[in-house]
């Protein structure tokens, strides 16, 4: 007779696997420059190394969701890391940029299967009072991932090359593998027996892939804004048959008659769209503004993940102790804080008023990460567990791409695209300036989708 999941190992798969999605795609932009000299890569073709691979998990995040709700969490979590494993072992043998390029698309698939179900088998294994804390140390592992990436990824390039970036990943994916098949034995799959929604896929699919290239290519020309209007049909076109499937990856009624559940999601869609984008401008900023080299403008930026790593636990079990939804709200209010304090920057500023806006989003975004997911999964019932975790993850890749389409705007508009120098640094900081008041703005409209769930009952938050 089998026993039950155990608790721990299963929190410890799942942070294992959030420390090592992030890792990789940090470690590997780490990686481009030697990649590209190896290859003899084009600019745009080491683009597509990183694009490649969030567009594919962008894809398969709610088909993976709901794979996992019909065919078994456990199952699709194992899958994917081994999916994931083995394709990065391949990719350490690649033989040219483009198997590189194909074999990042087959990782985000592994990718997608495990960030579709590992939250949604925290919230299975652990109990509401325990459900924050353990949240919270999931989502701590993820920052980890962050922070140590391009310092590990740096040392492994410099010592041993890129390929051992991929090295490093086989025996912690199989680890992790082989960890979830001895210790996790329950399966969860609330919705066994109902078909997949192949239709739906095939048609949200190709609309993120439109969306992603238009976004991409905004300051390319008007064609561009034409790929973004085509997917914009193409996402009413899946909303409309997802209203009319039986059995569909989105079930519509979660955002039409579960108010928590739609406004915990808007929340997080402009959370990641106010924040995703900052660290791209003090990266330019640290560099080209204040002189600084890239070694060191890496250790400063990492004060927000390192602080989102040390206190993403600690929000998450106070969430166990008070509302989730207080905790959330008041992490974005930390963040529209950070926000109107980085819009303030200027060529004169000192190293300490970075140093303060980076602790107030990495102490914001702690503060809303792990309560709004908590909030999320505890709104739905137990089949759809699948389903919402893909939705979360959705939200996180939809709002990073928004971040960056403003910022494609503000930089066509307001740089005319010149590139950043001593000449265009005036324009540079007005670009960063009208920016970072867009995502503070952002903010705001995040709070308000946070104040609109705090009249429902506890058992919701």
């Amino acid at each position: 007779m089998r026993t039950s999941t155990s608790h721990s190992a299963t929190l410890l798969v799942v942070c294992v696997a959030h420390f090592l999605m992030p890792f990789m795609m940090s470690a590997v932009g780490v990686a481009l420059p030697a990649m590209g000299r190896e290859f003899n890569a084009s600019a745009m073709q080491l683009g597509l190394v990183e694009t490649t691979y969030v567009l594919s998990a962008s894809i398969f995040l709610l088909a993976m969701g709901r794979a996992g709700d019909i065919h078994g969490r456990r199952k699709v979590f194992q899958f994917g890391v081994l999916f994931f494993t083995v394709t990065g072992g391949i990719i350490s043998q690649a033989w040219s940029i483009e198997a590189v390029i194909a074999l990042r698309f087959l990782q985000g698939m592994g990718g997608a299967m495990v960030m579709a179900t590992s939250m949604a088998m925290v919230v299975s294994t652990f109990p509401p009072s325990e459900r924050g804390k353990a949240l919270g140390i999931a989502v701590a592992s993820v920052y980890a991932g962050i922070s140590c990436g391009p310092f590990i990824g740096g040392m492994l390039v410099a010592g041993l090359g890129w390929r051992s970036i991929f090295y490093l990943l086989a025996p912690l994916g199989l680890f992790t593998f082989f960890v979830a098949r001895l210790k996790m034995h329950d399966e969860w799959a609330e919705a066994a027996g109902e078909p997949f929604d192949w239709v739906g896929l095939l048609i949200y699919g190709p609309s993120i892939l439109l969306l992603v290239a238009g976004v991409s290519n905004l300051s390319r020309g008007p064609w561009a804004w034409g790929l973004l209007v085509a997917a914009n049909i193409g996402f009413a076109l899946f909303l409309w048959w997802e209203t009319r499937c039986k059995h569909p990856i989105l079930n519509i009624d979660l955002l039409r008659h579960n108010r928590v559940f739609a406004l915990s999601n808007l929340a997080a869609l402009f959370n990641y769209a106010a924040t995703f984008g900052v660290t791209f401008f003090l990266s330019l900023y640290l560099q080209y503004v204040k002189g600084m080299g890239p070694h060191q403008a890496g250790t400063v930026l990492i004060t927000q993940p390192i602080v989102q790593t040390l206190l993403s636990p600690f929000c998450g079990r106070l969430s166990d102790r008070v509302p989730a939804s207080y905790v959330a709200t008041s992490g974005m209010a930390l963040c529209a804080v950070g926000l109107a304090f980085a819009a303030n920057l200027s060529a004169d500023s000192g190293l300490s008023h970075v140093l303060v806006l980076l602790v107030f989003l990495g102490a914001g975004f702690a503060c809303f990460s792990s309560p709004n997911v908590s909030i999320i999964m505890g709104s739905v019932e137990p089949r759809d567990l699948g389903v919402a975790s893909g939705m979360n993850s959705s939200m996180r890749t939809l709002g990073m791409m928004t971040s960056m389409m403003i910022i494609t705007l503000v930089f066509s508009y307001l740089m005319h695209g010149q590139p950043v120098t001593a000449e265009t640094q005036p324009d540079f900081l007005a670009s960063m300036h009208w920016a970072l008041l867009i995502f503070c703005a952002l903010c705001v409209i995040g709070i308000g989708c946070s104040f609109g769930r705090f009249t429902r009952s506890p058992e919701t938050r």
